[in-house]
């Protein structure tokens, strides 16, 4: 059993005399469900509600506080599984709250748009919200040597770092769950809350945002190679963050004359999920894309130890006009450190424009340093 680095931050706050509810989002199959199940272990009168079953559904969303105690009785945490499954499950859970402020209750959901709307705003004030990605090297660390990490970092890029692909020892096994999760199954959540127009089209756009990561993307391009209307392209693109499929680095800029202050770049919170969209689990080593495999891998990994340590940094890219570029910045507290992410061990300068503009705060993140900057 792989334990969860947010595990104890989540049973501090469970432990509280009067706790707030519990949200744990993710993506789907990052192990959401069984951390919960880990937290609810040597606990008394426990009750655990299946959000698709009608029965509990039903109980509630119905805003009626004297229909949820009759199922709650005399337990003590309740954990809801999947929760964005039932209707108005925040406000059912906010007369809920208010009402039994001791009680525990801990809620799971694999799409943000539904946790933000049918959980968080009801529950302002009421309500923590933890994150769970996929499994991050340094919950690996319990049953491995920095070494042994190191050693399996091909098979990290190929298959990246879901819990069940992990602990899955055989190569086409792997790949038969990757390419069933980088299916239909990826996009349940959008295709189940939304009204999508053209399923086939946000299944291309991922496919085309797969080929393309760490790159400054046009909507308009995008769009045209789709067919549809840059609105359109924006949407979808948002619905695949919010459902946890990719994530953003917005472009850095003070000197608007200078800089390009209006694009993105997009990576994958998992590299299996990527390589399974564009049906590639081809070795590194014969690879044309292992630069950008690598960028995404590190950033993604980068990205894990600041919202789990809670380090409060603005992340981005930055370029100007002329080409000069760094593939990733972080600022806190106004102060600014620029990276160059490179696959090989050779380190390069800092741009003449960067340092002029902004110091000299700079490192190059290789194969030689990476690990320890993610960890």
């Amino acid at each position: 059993m792989i334990s969860r680095y947010l595990y104890n931050n989540i049973k501090r706050e469970l432990d509280q005399l009067n706790p707030k509810v519990i949200a744990i989002y993710g993506p789907r199959q990052v192990g959401k469900t069984q951390l919960a199940k880990m937290l609810l272990e040597g606990r008394d009168k426990v009750l655990i509600v299946n959000a698709e079953d009608i029965r509990f559904n039903s109980v509630f969303s119905s805003q009626n506080l004297a229909t949820m105690m009759n199922l709650i009785e005399d337990h003590e945490t309740i954990f809801i599984d999947e929760a964005q499954q039932i209707q108005n499950v925040g406000i059912n859970l906010k007369i809920l709250h208010d009402a039994k402020p001791n009680l525990k209750i801990i809620v799971t959901g694999s799409s943000s748009f539904e946790i933000a709307n049918k959980i968080q705003e009801p529950l302002t004030g009421r309500v923590k919200n933890f994150f769970l990605f996929p499994l991050w090297l340094k919950e690996l660390k319990e049953f491995n040597s920095g070494f042994q990490l190191k050693e399996r970092i091909n098979e990290f890029l190929i298959f990246g770092l879901y819990p069940e692909i992990y602990t899955t020892p055989n190569k086409s096994d792997k790949i038969d769950h990757l390419l069933h999760l980088g299916s239909s199954y990826l996009y349940k959540d959008i295709f189940q809350l939304t009204n999508i127009k053209y399923n086939d089209k946000i299944v291309k756009l991922t496919q085309l945002l797969a080929l393309q990561i760490g790159s400054i993307l046009s909507i308009n391009k995008l769009a045209n190679a789709l067919n549809i209307s840059h609105e359109t392209v924006e949407n979808y693109i948002d619905l695949l963050e919010k459902s946890f499929v990719i994530f953003r680095l917005s472009a850095f800029s003070r000197n608007k004359v200078k800089e390009i202050s209006k694009s993105d770049k997009f990576y994958f919170y998992d590299l299996g999920i990527r390589n399974a969209i564009i049906n590639n689990f081809t070795g590194p080593d014969s690879r044309t894309d292992l630069g950008m495999m690598w960028e995404n891998f590190v950033i993604a990994e980068r990205m894990k130890k600041l919202e789990y340590e809670r380090v409060h940094k603005k992340r981005y890219f930055w370029r100007t006009y002329n080409g000069s570029e760094i593939d990733y910045v972080e600022e806190q507290n106004g102060i600014l450190e620029a990276f160059e992410i490179k696959y090989s061990n050779k380190k390069r300068k800092v741009p003449v424009a960067w340092s002029k503009e902004y110091g000299d705060k700079y490192s190059t993140i290789n194969f030689e340093n990476w690990f320890d900057w993610v960890l």
